[in-house]
């Protein structure tokens, strides 16, 4: 069935709250970089008015995902009522890594992104981190599939067959376990997923389902984009099944767009894994985490957000549900917004069973500009993964030894890469970082003076710079630190003067006060809060300004700025202090 859509028809599903030029390469694979020649790698950059996608495949799948991205992007702002509206947000950088034993090699673990729980063989690789200075999301480039029953592998049938063709007997070269190991693992690890052309993956009267890489990636962007325009606290599986109601975008060369489709394998998912109570999800009870024998998957997370989207009668119901959770309601409490919800089971059930509404929109192309792509250095590429696996490396302070050991060899190996590529700034950029959020505040300040010689202007650089004083002026005597404090902070002015919107220099002035226990000054604040407007799924500047608008005993600003931390749908290092200044005004 397929509706009509009215303008903004979802817009009360979401909580509003109040290149450079390069010369002429000499051959086909150099570029003049700084009056050097460096060799071009096979990744590519596509850059739209929203989101920027890296990638080591082709270049027209690149193109195909970022313009998509980007219908996406005017999809959502026209559903939920933010078309033409001002939007200072930094984009989301989506980084597309080859397969899963290439993914699987970064080690990425999700700090602020924990979906789910989903039922073992559902959770696909992903990863997502909504940092300070932009949020960051990488996924892998290839579909895989789930199986839901095994069936009889047709490579394990080989030597019955050979025997049946040869008189009986064996022949001594086949290796049936060899050929059928792949399918022999638990559902959901690596050996639960078929191999990409592997032509022994057939089996008989196997039931699985396709997980397409593209969908994970549309999900991800639209769990982001809720996030970032309608930063509230939301239970889980509502951030969840927002994501997967998009994942099924289809675009059509004529402007279409459409989304609400039910996902591929979608009755099979359901007839075989019975879903969780419906009461236990909008509770916040279902499964526990890590549950191999959990009722909830993507699909399921779909069907419940699909059909609350969709049905008048529901709507406003979930409108209300949301409100109250976003106000601070336990989800028990919130949950009596949507009735009695026995019947809401038997009403699921019944949406269930019927051919489900989907929405497409027509729109003018010129609304979505083609993307702008472009090939990254040997030098640029060379850090493509480290930029990722640097919020899972630089551990907090406090950190076991074990932990600390583990982001030293891996700052030591970084230290390697970037001495190869000392004229390259990204390489710079990511060292001075690394060096800093470890406290190594001389070896940041050189990795910023070379950024600074790559590019003079580089904002970036000009504030680890400034960090790095910063640290500096916190280990001085007492006597020398106020002469440097003020040295660090005339740095970090001079990042903010180079680009007044990047959030790095506003969160290195505001902490050049708070670590020096110094009360901030208003421009200081001020600075905060633009950067909360800069990044808002971010939770570390949202709880730096919950904590200075504590101070200042504004407890009603800081409890809003709070509750997205303390209440969201993702756990966060950042959370138990939040609930801890919501529950008890201002703490340690």
């Amino acid at each position: 069935m397929r509706r009509a859509m009215l303008a903004g028809g979802l817009w009360l599903l979401a909580l509003p709250v109040p290149l450079a030029a390069q010369t002429a390469p000499p051959q086909d694979d150099t570029i003049v970089v700084q009056g050097r020649l460096e060799k071009l790698s096979r990744w590519r950059e596509a850059e739209t008015d929203h989101v920027v996608v890296t990638s080591d495949g082709s270049e027209a799948e690149l193109r195909r995902i970022a313009h998509n991205l980007e219908r996406l992007h005017f999809l959502l702002s026209v559903l939920l009522g933010r078309v033409d509206q001002p939007d200072d947000t930094r984009k989301l950088r989506v980084t597309l890594v080859g397969d899963s034993r290439e993914f699987d090699a970064m080690d990425l673990r999700n700090l602020r992104f924990t979906p789910g729980p989903w039922r073992s063989g559902f959770d696909v690789q992903g990863y997502y981190d909504p940092r300070e200075d932009g949020p960051v999301l990488a996924a892998t480039r290839y579909d895989t599939r789930v199986q839901l029953e095994r069936g009889a592998s047709l490579a394990g049938l080989l030597p019955d067959l050979i025997r049946a063709t040869s008189g009986g007997v064996p022949d001594p070269t086949a290796n049936d376990a060899g050929l059928s190991s792949h399918l022999a693992g638990p559902i959901g690890t690596g050996a639960g997923f078929a191999k990409k052309n592997d032509p022994f993956a057939v089996a008989v009267n196997e039931v699985s389902v396709p997980v397409a890489a593209e969908g994970r990636i549309y999900a991800a962007f639209a769990r982001n984009w809720l996030l970032t325009h309608f930063p509230n606290a939301y239970p889980r599986w509502y951030v969840d099944g927002f994501g997967e109601l998009f994942s099924t975008i289809e675009v059509k060369g004529d402007g279409q767009i459409s989304y609400g489709r039910a996902p591929e394998g979608y009755g099979r998912v359901l007839n075989s894994v019975r879903g969780a109570p419906v009461k236990d999800v909008l509770t916040g009870t279902y499964p526990v985490k890590s549950s191999a024998d959990s009722r909830w998957t993507p699909f399921h997370a779909w069907a419940l957000a699909h059909m609350l989207f969709f049905d008048e009668a529901r709507r406003p119901q979930l409108r209300a549900y949301l409100a109250r959770i976003a106000a601070g309601d336990p989800p028990v409490q919130a949950a009596a917004a949507l009735g009695d919800l026995d019947q809401l089971q038997r009403d699921l059930a019944a949406w269930d069973n019927k051919k489900m509404p989907y929405e497409q929109m027509t729109y003018p192309a010129d609304r979505v500009a083609e993307p702008m792509v472009r090939q990254l250095t040997q030098g640029e590429a060379a850090f493509v993964k480290g930029r990722l696996e640097l919020g899972s490396r630089i551990v907090p302070p406090g950190a076991d030894a074990k932990a600390i050991v583990a982001r030293d060899a891996w700052l030591r190996g970084l230290r390697g890469d970037a001495a190869r590529y000392p004229a390259n700034l990204q390489a710079q950029l990511l060292l001075a970082e690394a060096e800093c959020r470890s406290g190594n505040a001389p070896e940041c300040l050189s990795a910023a003076d070379r950024g600074l010689a790559a590019d003079p202007n580089s904002s970036d650089a000009r504030a680890w710079r400034g960090s790095a004083l910063l640290g500096q002026a916190l280990a001085a005597s007492p006597a020398e630190r106020r002469a440097k404090l003020k040295a660090a902070r005339a740095e970090i002015a001079r990042a903010n003067r180079a680009d007044p919107d990047n959030p790095l220099p506003l969160l290195a002035y505001y902490r050049s006060f708070a670590e020096a226990g110094e009360a901030p000054p208003d421009i200081a604040i001020e600075g905060l809060m633009k950067v909360v407007d800069t990044v808002p799924a971010a939770p570390g500047p949202r709880l730096l300004l919950g904590e200075a608008l504590v101070r200042r005993g504004n407890t009603a600003a800081a409890r809003r700025m709070l509750l997205p931390v303390a209440n969201g749908a993702y756990e966060t290092p950042e959370r138990v202090r939040a609930q801890a200044l919501i529950e008890g005004g201002r703490t340690g």
